[in-house]
């Protein structure tokens, strides 16, 4: 079909973008509705990751990343991104929550941040994909499966306030300013 015929069918650009937007959200939504965390979570996400990261057909992947290209520009079609973001964001904070219940996970950990993790990793396999035609996208599964495990199932360890760092670095300030005062020899 002509980009001409298309207008046909949609009144704009915006309106053709939004079709294409909730016809993936519905997939999406399909996805994780049908997830069975009965072979674990981890099982359960790794499949996923295979599926939007090595199967999905390049040409879904590209149109992708050209709407988010898009959404810089064009301030409906951000609002429309925008909108499938915060559901995707909704559905993974939701099954992590379930993962959580059934134990597979801690469930003290942060949720909104792990899964912002999860998407930016994401989105930057959707770019590679978009942009290098040598990428092979299931080859890196694994390694961002070893990564959401790694976040998922480890701490940090405490990590200094603004405030004891700042201190910390003022200290270390003067303890060098006073050992080359002793240093320096007196000026004659």
């Amino acid at each position: 079909m002509s980009p001409g015929n298309l207008y046909r069918y949609f009144r704009s650009k915006e309106a053709l973008i939004a079709g294409i937007a909730e016809r993936d959200r519905a997939e999406v939504a399909q996805e994780f509705a049908r997830a069975d965390l009965s072979h674990g979570f981890f099982a359960v996400l790794e499949g996923m990751a295979h599926h939007h990261f090595a199967v999905r057909p390049d040409e879904k992947v590209k149109l992708c990343t050209e709407v988010m290209a898009e959404s810089r520009r064009n301030p409906e079609i951000a609002r429309i991104s925008a909108a499938f973001d915060a559901d995707v964001k909704k559905w993974l904070i939701d099954l992590l929550r379930a993962a959580a219940e059934r134990g597979d996970i801690p469930s003290d950990i942060d949720f909104n941040g792990a899964v912002t993790m999860l998407m930016i990793i994401a989105d930057g396999v959707w770019w590679r994909r978009a942009l290098d035609p040598n990428f092979d996208p299931a080859s890196v599964v694994p390694v961002f499966m070893d990564i959401t495990r790694h976040m998922l199932r480890s701490r940090p360890h405490g990590v200094a306030t603004h405030d004891a760092a700042s201190d910390a670095a003022k200290h270390e300030t003067n303890e060098a300013t006073k050992n080359e005062t002793i240093n320096e020899e007196p000026s004659r």
